[in-house]
């Protein structure tokens, strides 16, 4: 845990007269919290140098004498909101960050981590859809991985449980792709980037992912249909957006966190609020996979 940190990007988000008091900045009752989860937890005060090379032996142990327990090279120095940038909306509901962020990674490279998913179901169009998509191949993006929470099918799928996304059925009746376009999808979920992932982990399983419009959940019969046609997973993005990252010329990874069963399989209604649950009870574990994964791409 983060119990303060010592900035020395020599850089602040504030501008101009902007006075605001860092004072627990780190909350403590969030850290009270997470240490009742888990009394091991321990604590440190984080310093930030401005990266990306590593740090030197020297500036590690300066870290050392002013206070510095954990030493990085990501902030959210480097996050700014969504809807601030051309093209982007604030996030219709909640579980969405709506910000971008430019992450260093210990490669030297940077991730763009885009927190602002505009749905197709919100009624703005496709090309607001994968407009995040075409952003970052345009700031020179060549992998794009696309994550989201979804239903399953198999029954042995359990809530918090990650699959890899090996295909997908696109239900929205509708494409990024305008005119005589003609992209190939073949291998469109790249088989090399799924070997790569399970490589860090072993036990990830993989499906069809199937898009349908939304935004109501799809009907038992209609899952049964998704089953039929040969899917495991049904949710409401993440399709168009693929198919615009191969447009584009990227390399995709797609990866549904499990976040229910779906209707029919699930006996239980489906609710939005299970699917946030869900999400928050496995965000350390897909955190760390998605890290994991990133760093090895």
């Amino acid at each position: 845990l983060i119990s303060d940190h010592i900035n020395l990007t020599g850089a602040s988000p504030l501008e101009g007269a902007t006075f605001v008091d860092l004072t627990d900045l780190y909350s403590p009752r969030l850290r009270a919290l997470c240490r009742e989860v888990d009394p091991s937890l321990a604590e440190g005060v984080y310093v930030q140098f401005r990266g990306p090379h590593y740090e030197t032996p020297a500036e590690v142990r300066m870290a050392r004498a002013i206070g510095g327990d954990i030493v990085g090279m990501s902030t959210a120095l480097e996050a700014i909101a969504a809807n601030e940038v051309p093209g982007f909306s604030k996030p219709a509901l909640e579980g969405h960050v709506g910000t971008l962020r430019s992450v260093a990674l210990p490669n030297g490279r940077r991730a763009l981590v885009i927190g602002a998913r505009t749905h197709y179901y919100e009624g703005h169009g496709v090309r607001r859809v994968v407009h995040s998509v075409r952003t970052a191949a345009a700031a020179g993006a060549t992998t794009m991985i696309l994550t989201n929470g979804a239903g399953g099918i198999k029954e042995h799928w359990s809530a918090g449980t990650p699959v890899l996304i090996s295909d997908h059925i696109n239900l929205t009746g509708d494409s990024p792709l305008e005119g005589a376009t003609f992209v190939d999808l073949t291998d469109l979920y790249s088989s090399r980037l799924r070997g790569l992932a399970r490589g860090i982990d072993p036990s990830l399983d993989e499906g069809v992912y199937v898009q349908f419009r939304g935004p109501h959940y799809e009907t038992p019969a209609e899952v049964q249909m998704a089953k039929t046609i040969g899917g495991h997973i049904v949710g409401m993005s993440t399709a168009l957006e693929a198919i615009a990252a191969r447009q584009a010329g990227m390399e995709v990874l797609g990866m549904s966190l499990i976040t229910n069963l779906a209707a029919g399989i699930q006996t239980t209604p489906l609710s939005h609020e299970e699917v946030i649950e869900a999400g928050r009870n496995a965000e350390a574990k897909i955190s760390d996979l998605l890290a994991k994964v990133v760093a090895a791409v």
